[in-house]
Formats: structure tokens, C-alpha cells, sequence
């Protein structure tokens, strides 16, 4: 099955390719002129299907409806001891301009202000789909400690600075082989997969009919 991924993050394209083995995976730019994308949801099932609705209604615009299905991820940070932020905000946490490593340093400063190296926090990942019969999700997460210091040098986002539970290093430290066992983003692809693989079945039994 061919998937126009809503993204052109590098570390994000790389890390659903290697989850999703059994389809062909496809950056928006590698298909489309990659466009911006208003996420002015409350959740992030809402901002993850604004994103693969956007990206789909796209790809009508260009008569490949049938040839391509659109999938988006939306995933964040929530950190206890400041509110559960950054939330859905995770990706703009330190403003407009906001970069990882921006974003990584406003939150070490938060902990900071509050005097903790280290607070309970996990991550939401949700995967949107939309296809030509209609538009699903689906959620992972992954549960430990956020530090006030990074740590590591693979991975991108917050991932030098997330303990999972059940370890002693970050994401940023872990094995490629741990991280997609563990990371919210596998555990919401997991789940995706069965909606994924239920789709192309159905479209083959349009097929033959």
C-alpha cells in the first residue's frame, strides 16, 4: 500500500519507514508541494486527523485518491509537575519559531525554575489516516521521567531528555532496536497497522468485484 506520510521531518519519515516494513512509505514531499498546516486542534487525535484530512484532500486535488492513502502523526511531551504541558504544544513550545533544540531548553528551564532534575512525564503519539473510505486513529504511549539535561545523540525532539520507564538511559541513548519496541510512535503504528491492513484488504475485494 502506498502512504503519503503528512511530513517531511526527516527523523520522523525515517523512524515510520522502518515500522511500517510491509507498505511504501512516502515523505509529502516526495508527492506533494509541501503546504502549511493549521493544527489548531484541542487533542491530538484532532490535530493528527486535520493534518492526514489536509494531506488526502490534497491528493484528490491531484486525482491520486485511489493510488495513495495519507497518515499523520501527531505526538507530544506531557511533563506532571508543570500541568502535563508542553502537550499538544510540544512542537511550538518555546514560540513561533521554535526549533528542538529551542524547545528542549525552554523545558530544562521550566524544571529548572521548579528545581527538579527529574519529573514524571510520558508521551501521547496518534496516528491519523485518511483514505477513500473515510478517516481512522490511533494512539500509543510511552510512560517514565523527563531530566533536566540532555542526554544521548540519537533521535530528535525531546528524546535526549526521556527516561522510559523500566530503564536507566534516554531515548536518546537507547538502541534502535529498544526504541521501536517502546516508543509511543511504535506502539501507535502497532495499532495503525491493523487499520492499515484492513483497508488494503478491503480495497482488493473492491478490486475483484
Amino acid at each position: 500500500m502506498k502512504i503519503v506520510l503528512a511530513t517531511s521531518n526527516l527523523g520522523k519519515v525515517k523512524e515510520i519507514k522502518a515500522l511500517l516494513k510491509d507498505h511504501e512509505i512516502y515523505a509529502l514531499s516526495e508527492i506533494l508541494t509541501p503546504f502549511e498546516i493549521v493544527e489548531d486542534g484541542t487533542s491530538f487525535k484532532e490535530n493528527a486527523l486535520i493534518k492526514s484530512r489536509a494531506v488526502f484532500e490534497a491528493l484528490r486535488k491531484k486525482g491520486l485518491e485511489n493510488e495513495f492513502i495519507s497518515l499523520s502523526d501527531d505526538s507530544g511531551i506531557s511533563v506532571e509537575a508543570l500541568g502535563f504541558a508542553p502537550g499538544i504544544y510540544s512542537a511550538r513550545y518555546s514560540g513561533a519559531n521554535a526549533t528542538d533544540a529551542s524547545n528542549r531548553a525552554k523545558l530544562i528551564a521550566n524544571l529548572n525554575a521548579l528545581n527538579l532534575d527529574r519529573a514524571s512525564a510520558f508521551y501521547t503519539a496518534c496516528i491519523g489516516i485518511n483514505c477513500v473510505f473515510g478517516e481512522y486513529s490511533a494512539h500509543g504511549f510511552m510512560y517514565g521521567d523527563v531530566i533536566n539535561k540532555e542526554r544521548g545523540e540519537s533521535g530528535f525532539g525531546y528524546d535526549f531528555m526521556f527516561i522510559p520507564r523500566g530503564f536507566d538511559k534516554t531515548i536518546g541513548e537507547l538502541d534502535e532496536r529498544i526504541k521501536s519496541q517502546i516508543s509511543h510512535r511504535a506502539k501507535a503504528l502497532k495499532n495503525a497497522e491493523i487499520l492499515l491492513n484492513f483497508i488494503q484488504k478491503r480495497t482488493k475485494f473492491l478490486t475483484f468485484i
